[in-house]
């Protein structure tokens, strides 16, 4: 009897380990599911609602030069979206009307590229210096995020190093209103281009390893970073190939 007790109490000690074990295995193997399918729903949204901004803020851009404004436009409206970006948009951005503060941002970006691009088109080729500047940004972007989507490598490391470089060129670039030196604004323009593709690669890299979750603060992210990389691609491009 004492016999039968312990081969039962054993065989029933054995089966709960197995129970237990196969639970583990089950929630091991859910859980990369779940967090690769939360990856996906981020990186989907955010290419979405990043198409949709860039194509209203083209819209605006091109109402902008309709209309002639004046130079003073691009600092107003870059003013008015920076502003949006550092106290509204931290507290909207877990929620629906963050979508409303993004195209708020992003259109008044575009609206202030208005004067700048009616500048450039002024020139003999300035249609094909605009051109080429949209089409280098969109091949510069398309070429890093197609490349950290797909090899996944971990750009985190760059984080801090972007920082300080993003620093330096800020204070280059207050000094150099002083000093109005063409040579250091093309170089500065050549640095930020690099910086903004830095910017790209860490940021897409988050998304893919999942430091970051939020597809409206991530929208807005590389929105800059494409606009920066098209507005000083339009500064080289407006210096080396100008007629002035």
């Amino acid at each position: 009897s004492i016999v039968v007790r312990y081969n039962g109490c054993l065989k029933n000690h054995i089966n709960q380990e197995r129970a237990d074990i196969m639970n583990r295995l089950d929630y091991s193997v859910a859980r990369p599911a779940a967090t690769s399918v939360s990856i996906n729903k981020v990186l989907k949204n955010t290419y979405i609602l990043l198409s949709a901004t860039l194509i209203f803020s083209a819209l605006m851009a091109t109402a902008s030069v309709a209309f002639q404004m004046p130079p003073m436009t691009y600092l107003l409206s870059l003013g008015a979206a920076f502003l949006l970006i550092w106290l509204v948009l931290p507290r909207t951005a877990n929620s629906s009307s963050g979508l409303a503060v993004v195209f708020a941002i992003t259109g008044l970006m575009g609206f202030g590229l208005g004067p700048i691009l009616s500048m450039y088109l002024a020139l003999s080729n300035g249609p094909q210096i605009v051109a080429t500047a949209f089409g280098g940004t969109g091949v510069i972007f398309l070429g890093l995020s197609g490349y950290a989507l797909t090899t996944r490598k971990d750009f985190s490391f760059m984080g801090g190093f972007l920082i300080a470089g993003l620093l330096m060129v800020l204070v280059t670039a207050l000094a150099n209103i002083f000093l109005a030196i063409p040579a250091l604004s093309l170089a500065i323009s050549a640095v930020v281009i690099m910086l903004m593709s830095g910017f790209i690669l860490y940021d897409t890299s988050r998304m893919i390893h999942g430091g970051e979750t939020n597809y409206i603060t991530m929208t807005i992210s590389l929105y800059l970073s494409i606009y920066n990389i098209f507005v000083s691609l339009l500064q080289i491009l407006g210096v080396m190939g100008g007629d002035e």
